[in-house]
C-alpha cells in the first residue's frame, strides 16, 4: 500500500509539474496569435510557415488562424478570433482582417500593452483613423508587399518584352484588369500604370504610340474576369496586365475554351497558384511572360519577427516592405524549391 500511495503521489506531482509549466508558459507571454485573412489556400499555408518559423527561432508558440473566405459573411467568424486571442492575453497579435470593425477590440489591445503587427493587406483605413483619433493605436509595425512597387515590377518587365512590338506598331493597347476596388487592387493597378507609363513616355520608340485600357472589378463573381477579357478585346488590347491570381484562374479558363480567339495577347500576372504555373509553362495558345509573387513566407516571418521585438521592448522598424520576385518560364521551379511561387 505504501508503495502504491507513492506512485500515486510522483503521478500526481507530475502532473501539477506539467501544468505550472503549461501556466508559466502563458502568463510569461510567449504565444503569438496570428490571425490572416485566409487559412486553407496555399498563399496562407506559406504564410503560416514563415510565421512558424520566426516563432521556433525566438521560442514563441504561433497560434495561426483565418476567416473560411474573405467575404463579408466570415467577417463575424474573424473578429471572434480577434476577440479570443484578447481573452487569451497574447503576447502579441499579428492581424489582417478582411473588414472594418475592429476599432474596440484594439482598443482593448492597446489598454492591455499588447502589441498588433498588421501584415499583408493589413487593418482596414478607417479603422486606424478611429483609433488614432482616441489614442488608442495597438500597431507597432507593418509588414506587407508592397503592391504598388511589386506591380511596377511587372511594369518593368513587360515593358521589356513589349517595347519592340509597341515600336512596330501604330497603335499599341495595353490592358489592366483589377481584380477589386480595394486600396490592394488600387495600388496593384495604379504601380502598373504609373511605372508603364514612365518607361514608354522616355523611349523615343514607344512615345505616343501606345493606350492604356482599364478594366475594374468589384471581384471575380459572375465571371467578371472574363467579361473584362473581352471588353478589353473588343478594344484590340494586344497585352494585358492582371492583377490577382483570381483574374489569372479566370482569364486562363476563358482562354482554354476560347480556341484561339486570344492567342495575338501577351499577359502578364500577379501571385502564383497551380492554374498559373501551368499556364507559364504552357508553349501553345497566348504567351503569359511572367508575373510577380509575393514572398509569403518572409511575410509570416517578418510579421511575427516584428511582433517579438515590440515584446522584448527591441528595436521595431515600423514599416517593413516585402519586395516582390519576378518569375517565369525559366525559373518557375526553381522559385518554387524557395517558397516564393506556391502551387494550390
Amino acid at each position: 500500500m505504501k508503495r502504491l500511495f507513492a506512485l500515486l503521489m510522483v503521478a500526481v506531482l507530475a502532473v501539477a509539474v506539467f501544468a505550472g509549466c503549461a501556466t508559466t508558459t502563458e502568463t510569461n507571454g510567449k504565444t503569438i496569435a496570428v490571425i490572416a485573412k485566409g487559412e486553407s489556400h496555399a498563399f496562407w499555408q506559406s504564410v503560416k510557415a514563415g510565421a512558424e518559423a520566426a516563432g521556433a527561432k525566438y521560442g514563441y508558440n504561433i497560434t495561426f488562424r483565418g476567416p473560411a473566405s474573405e467575404s463579408a459573411k466570415d467577417l463575424p467568424s474573424q473578429m471572434e478570433m480577434v476577440q479570443t486571442a484578447l481573452s487569451n492575453n497574447a503576447s502579441a497579435i499579428v492581424l489582417g482582417t478582411i473588414g472594418e470593425g475592429f476599432v474596440d477590440m484594439l482598443s482593448q489591445a492597446k489598454d492591455a500593452n499588447i502589441p498588433v503587427v498588421q501584415f499583408d493587406s493589413g487593418i482596414w483605413a478607417k479603422d486606424i483613423e478611429a483609433l488614432d483619433a482616441a489614442n488608442k493605436n495597438p500597431i507597432v509595425s507593418s509588414v506587407a508587399t508592397s503592391n504598388y512597387l511589386a506591380a511596377g515590377l511587372v511594369a518593368e518587365k513587360f515593358f521589356e518584352a513589349l517595347k519592340d512590338d509597341i515600336a512596330a506598331a501604330d497603335k499599341y493597347v495595353v490592358g489592366v484588369i483589377q481584380h477589386d476596388e480595394t486600396q490592394t487592387g488600387i495600388d496593384r493597378a495604379g504601380g502598373f500604370i504609373d511605372k508603364f507609363k514612365e518607361l514608354a513616355d522616355a523611349d523615343a520608340a514607344t512615345k505616343g504610340k501606345y493606350t492604356i485600357e482599364h478594366e475594374i472589378k468589384p471581384g471575380d463573381a459572375d465571371n467578371a474576369y472574363k467579361t473584362a477579357l473581352e471588353a478589353l478585346a473588343e478594344k484590340k488590347a494586344n497585352a494585358i496586365f492582371m492583377t490577382n491570381e483570381g483574374v489569372v484562374k479566370q482569364v486562363y479558363d476563358a482562354i482554354a475554351a476560347a480556341g484561339a480567339k486570344y492567342d495575338g495577347i501577351k499577359f502578364a500576372g500577379y501571385d502564383a497558384g497551380t492554374k498559373q504555373i501551368e499556364w507559364m509553362k504552357s508553349t501553345t495558345g497566348p504567351k503569359l511572360v511572367g508575373s510577380v509573387a509575393q514572398d509569403s513566407f518572409q511575410i509570416g516571418y517578418q510579421a511575427v519577427e516584428q511582433a517579438v521585438f515590440a515584446v522584448e521592448a527591441k528595436e521595431i522598424t515600423k514599416k517593413v516592405d516585402i519586395s516582390g520576385a519576378w518569375w517565369n518560364a525559366e525559373n518557375v521551379d526553381e522559385m518554387i524549391a524557395n517558397n516564393l511561387v506556391y502551387e494550390g
